[in-house]
């Protein structure tokens, strides 16, 4: 806990303009500063310390920074993102500029532009917006931010796409609404905080089940899409084009189970889910869990063949199943 605590202080030193930077770089360098989520996720680190500490004298020292990152988030911060006065949604992309965990750019290339309303980024706007009601109440001060997530939890309607029973990827793009299938919606049904009906997450759930599930993590992209590739190779422009167009991602099991128990409360089956991954760290590399598999069986693996976020959400995954 310890250690959680200083990890989370010292990101706070970094905050800019209501930003966390996505790379430290090295010494006499400056941070840099092109995502949207990982802010937002923050507010979800945060959230979970909390609740396996109760340590209320963490959340005081920070509360202010965080009432400053949601303003700025509010009135507007780098890369045009900023809240929409119309429907409290959030907003975020310049030309060129990628923002979310698919953030692949190849010389001018952006692979997967996700310009707009993205909607794992509104489900953790949604999710930050009560967190900080409830952060507020722990130590005794008034909320100040039901009315902007009811704002958005209404609005977040306009995300469900009731023609293929999910939701857009991406909404209010440059090119309109985009109906790709991708795992980011699981991330709506996941967080402690969902802005979506019991009946929407159950429909994510299985479609993600159906289309993007894989025995070592959930894929990109369905493999039903023009733009799928379920190959995981070549040079780096090859490897780099695929990135988020099919390729399975080892973190993304981590909120697929818990979304999963969530909707289904099947704690055998949702361990089952983990055994894959289990049995990779003993064939590939010994105790770790890699980046990235083929989208197609038998899902070989690449990329580092010792990924943080893979371990970690696995980690995760499997305390939330045993209840810890």
């Amino acid at each position: 806990f310890e250690t959680a605590a200083s990890i989370l202080r010292t990101f706070a030193r970094f905050v800019d303009q209501g930003m966390l930077p996505n790379r430290f770089p090295d010494v006499g360098q400056q941070p840099e500063y092109n995502t949207i989520d990982a802010t937002l996720w923050y507010f979800e680190a945060l959230r979970a310390y909390v609740s396996a500490t109760e340590d209320s004298s963490l959340l005081r020292e920070l509360l202010p920074l965080l009432h400053e990152i949601i303003g700025w988030h509010v009135h507007g911060t780098r890369y045009n993102i900023h809240v929409d006065p119309a429907d409290g949604l959030l907003y975020g992309g310049d030309e060129g500029a990628q923002l979310t965990w698919m953030d692949v750019k190849i010389g001018d290339w952006v692979v997967t532009p996700r310009a707009g309303k993205a909607v794992e980024i509104n489900a953790l706007w949604y999710h930050a917006l009560r967190c900080m009601d409830s952060f507020s109440m722990l130590i005794g001060e008034m909320p100040r931010y039901a009315e902007l997530a009811a704002q958005v939890r209404a609005s977040f309607a306009r995300f469900w796409n009731p023609e293929l029973g999910c939701c857009f990827d991406v909404i209010d793009g440059r090119d309109g609404d985009d109906a790709s299938i991708r795992p980011n919606q699981i991330m709506a049904v996941s967080l402690a905080h969902s802005p979506l009906d019991s009946e929407q997450q159950r429909a994510v759930v299985d479609i993600c089940s159906r289309l993007l599930l894989t025995s070592h993590g959930l894929r990109s992209l369905s493999p039903d899409d023009s733009c799928y590739s379920g190959h995981f190779g070549g040079n780096a422009r090859q490897r780099d084009s695929v990135y988020h167009q099919g390729t399975v991602w080892g973190w993304l099991i981590g909120p697929f189970v818990e979304a999963h128990l969530r909707v289904y409360g099947d704690r055998e089956l949702a361990r089952s889910l983990l055994e894959p991954l289990l049995c990779h760290m003993g064939e590939f590399s010994l105790g770790t869990i890699s980046e990235v598999f083929d989208g197609d069986p038998p899902f070989r693996p690449g990329g580092c063949f010792a990924q943080a976020w893979s371990v970690a959400e696995v980690l995760r995954a499997w305390s939330l199943i045993e209840g810890r």
